[in-house]
């Protein structure tokens, strides 16, 4: 849905300071446009888990980092989410691709739980499924931002 140097142009935008992510399949395909960056600092963890403690420093200290990751590295790294989000009350953004969205007839489980896991958590989301939602991205990390709130892009993945 967004080119890498679309993503790249609305985080840059945004000031966005960094990117935490464990690419996917559609996300990867970013991975050149992210590293080429002035303004963006590419961050690879290991784990999904990991991306929520470190993001949580960088926006202490000051910065304005996204997560990126897929529905079922949001599922593993619930734990760390939690106590991020709730606990320590940061309010971070992330950017989770879901998977096989726009595959209707898809039996993964992984679209199937994405949207009641992120409704379970009472994270405030909007979904990015076609062209036209691509500004919502912009609206929705910046009133989240001005509310210093929590808050997820659903961004469908998939050929449908």
């Amino acid at each position: 849905m967004f080119t890498g140097r679309q993503i790249v142009s609305t985080l840059e935008q945004l000031r966005v300071s960094h990117v935490i992510w464990v690419p996917d399949s559609t996300f990867g395909t970013w991975e050149a446009d992210l590293e080429s960056s002035d303004q963006l600092e590419l961050i690879r963890v290991c784990r999904e888990g990991e991306a929520w403690p470190l993001a949580a420093g960088l926006q202490v200290g000051g910065k304005s980092p996204v997560i990126m990751m897929q529905t079922t590295g949001m599922f593993e790294s619930g734990d760390a989410m939690r106590n991020v989000l709730f606990d320590l009350q940061v309010p971070l953004f992330a950017i989770i691709g879901v998977r096989n969205w726009l595959i209707a007839e898809s039996p993964d489980s992984a679209r199937r739980f994405a949207e009641p896991v992120i409704d379970a958590w009472s994270l405030n989301h909007v979904w990015i499924a076609k062209e036209s939602d691509k500004p919502k991205l912009s609206e929705h990390f910046t009133a989240c931002q001005q509310a210093k709130q929590a808050g997820v892009v659903l961004m469908a993945e998939g050929k449908g």
